[in-house]
């Protein structure tokens, strides 16, 4: 499979790459669709060459309601196992993505639509989000531990247990989303958090992306020391002492966002 694709939209800001998910009329994701965002993710770099971050959003007034309900019924034990395979990789794909990944949500986010923001690294929302775990109203299972990525254990339990949406102004008190911005200023918003992050080189936002995967689960000790020995792999690149010296000599660094050994 390669871009371009019947569900998703690509379109660059300058180092930004914003990636729409796009299967009307609410995005619910079909089969066709998590192969389609696990290939874009997968392939990162063969089909985003030179991106230093993205923004991941839904088209229309929905970021994601969840999977195509229809695709349930015919779910048996028998094919369900690559089924939860795929879904599985497309989660993962976002999350392992070299670079940072901002959700900006408007509208649904539900059990797909939850679990696809919470692998993004920061999720800023509309004030239309709403984010949400139904599956226990539809005889599935799933979305808990993403969810637990964004809130505490005992408010994962009752959206859970109820299945019943918040909306993003009661999450945000938990770190949940980052901000909740009125939904015509939501894309503004993201693509301006992404332009702090995008004037660093290439090379250190890759490795602290990696640095970050790597730590969320460790210990205080074990992660420190493995972003010391990232620290180390940094020095290697050009970039790394570039940014060192436009320190030194108080201007802005000219990156050549070229990975490689210095």
């Amino acid at each position: 499979m390669s871009a371009p694709y019947e569900h998703l939209s690509t379109r660059q800001e300058g180092a930004t790459t914003v990636v729409t998910l796009d299967r009307g009329p609410v995005n619910a994701v079909n089969l066709d669709m998590y192969e389609e965002i696990r290939d874009l993710f997968g392939r990162f770099d063969e089909v985003l060459p030179g991106t230093k971050a993205v923004v991941l959003t839904g088209a229309g007034k929905h970021f994601c309601a969840g999977n195509e309900l229809e695709e349930f019924l015919t779910l048996t034990e028998v094919n369900s196992a690559g089924r939860m395979r795929l879904v599985r990789d497309t989660f993962a794909s976002i999350y392992d993505c070299p670079v940072p990944v901002i959700g900006a949500v408007r509208g649904a986010a539900l059990g797909t639509g939850l679990a696809i923001a919470a692998s993004c690294d920061v999720v800023v929302a509309g004030e239309s989000a709403r984010f949400g775990t139904p599956e226990v109203s539809v005889g599935v299972m799933g979305g808990a531990r993403h969810l637990a990525r964004l809130i505490p254990q005992p408010l994962v339990r009752a959206m859970y247990f109820t299945a019943e949406p918040w909306p993003a102004a009661e999450l945000v008190q938990y770190g949940a989303v980052l901000r909740v911005v009125p939904d015509g200023e939501l894309l503004d918003v993201a693509l301006g958090l992404a332009e702090k992050m995008t004037r660093h080189s290439l090379a250190a936002l890759r490795h602290a992306k990696e640095a970050m995967n790597t730590v969320e689960f460790m210990d205080l000790k074990a992660g420190y020391e493995f972003e010391q020995r990232m620290t180390g792999r940094l020095a290697a690149e050009a970039d790394a002492k570039e940014a060192i010296a436009a320190v030194r000599e108080n201007r802005k660094p000219a990156y050549s966002d070229r990975l490689g050994r210095a």
